[in-house]
């Protein structure tokens, strides 16, 4: 089967041509995709500012820590199970290529083993705050995740509406990505000093005022030429990337510079960055068990699929407990066994220090995760999102 075969319509169901090119326009649709790619926040954000933050904010925290197990936590694990299914001949053939199984190595197993060679460092040693410096690095990496994020979510709705962006345009937005999250990440380190996170004090750097101001102004520069490089390409094209354009904003601005401004926004951010990226994970799955049904060379039926209807639909929903069920094993589980049963010093880490450092790890390493797997260079990308 070529490689269209993942989007094409079940046999014996005639689509027009024009219907089907005007879906894989499309992740889901244009108004699925406009609401969780980022026009979500365009609804939230003005609401949040009428709400006193002093007054709701412990609630508000609580029923988001009770939502991030339905959004946040599975956008983590889904990572891992696109990540890691058929790792052995991602990283130990020649499969993919060099350049790709040398990033698989590394993520995949040199990335954890750094991560768990500095936790037990500052454990051993006692060093609560180089521990809570390693929370600040998390900030750093998912600062950059985000504004990655925003970039690709824009390339990404190019991509399907075959509306590409010049290289020179693209390394323009690229270069602006980096310089806003810098600069959100520089100011917040001069405007909060220390902060907790699961019982232990999340550390910042101290950098002088000049450098976060530099910093700022440089933020200021690259999104005014980032407004006229997509001007432009609007101008020339004749077509206006919403979907795309909207997703890089909020991902750079409303996700990264207003939380200085709004606590209750600081707690609403990451389900909005979760449910951007999963609506990509859930089109890429979908794609993924179409071609596995279509592939199928046996005509036994999975019980869960005849309960369910149809293969598909097993193996969606198979995908999802197992998001749902990592995703609470890897943040809560596995964590507070930890914390239970193996001897730690609680009067200097707290009572909670595995759930802080579980975090942590999970955070900084699902940045090179997807550095891995969402690169255009990527076989599976290819074919199981653009394809």
């Amino acid at each position: 089967m070529n490689t269209n075969a993942a989007t094409s319509e079940p046999a014996g169901i005639a689509v027009p041509r024009e219907a089907r090119d005007r879906d894989r326009r499309y992740l889901f649709g244009p108004f699925v995709d406009f609401f969780c790619l980022g026009g979500v926040s365009l609804l939230i954000m003005p609401l949040l500012l009428l709400v006193p933050a002093s007054r709701y904010e412990l609630q508000f925290s609580a029923f988001m820590l009770l939502l991030a197990n339905f959004i946040n936590h599975p956008h983590f694990a889904h990572s891992y199970q696109l990540f890691y299914r058929g790792f052995r001949s991602k990283a130990f053939t020649r499969e993919l290529g060099a350049g790709m199984q040398a990033r698989y190595l590394f993520s995949g197993i040199g990335v954890p083993i750094l991560l768990a060679a500095f936790f037990a460092y500052c454990i051993l040693r006692g060093d609560v705050k180089l521990l809570g410096q390693g929370g600040n690095v998390m900030a750093l990496f998912v600062g950059w995740h985000y504004v990655k994020q925003g970039y690709g979510m824009l390339m990404l709705d190019a991509a399907l509406k075959r509306n590409f962006f010049r290289e020179t345009d693209k390394k323009i937005l690229l270069v602006n990505s980096y310089a806003v999250w810098i600069a959100a990440w520089l100011g917040a380190n001069a405007y909060v000093s220390s902060r907790q996170m699961a019982g232990l004090q999340f550390y910042t750097f101290d950098f002088p005022q000049w450098f976060v101001v530099a910093a700022e102004l440089a933020a200021l520069a690259t999104s005014a030429a980032a407004a006229w490089a997509i001007f432009q390409h609007w101008r020339s094209s004749g077509s206006l990337l919403v979907n795309g354009v909207m997703a890089y904003a909020v991902s750079l601005y409303a996700w990264l510079l207003f939380v200085r401004f709004n606590p209750l926004w600081i707690i609403v951010v990451p389900a909005l960055h979760s449910l951007q990226y999963l609506i990509v994970v859930w089109r890429f799955e979908l794609n993924v068990g179409r071609s596995e049904v279509a592939h199928a060379h046996t005509g036994s039926t999975s019980v869960l699929a005849r309960l369910l209807g149809s293969e598909l639909a097993a193996h969606l929903v198979l995908f999802a407990v197992g998001g749902l069920s990592l995703g609470f094993i890897g943040f809560w589980g596995l964590p507070m066994l930890l914390n239970t049963y193996m001897p730690y010093d609680q009067a200097l880490f707290g009572g909670a220090l595995f759930v802080f450092v579980f975090w942590i790890f999970i955070n900084v390493h699902h940045y090179f995760i997807d550095n891995v797997m969402w690169r255009r260079e990527n076989p599976d990308t290819r074919r199981f999102l653009f394809g």
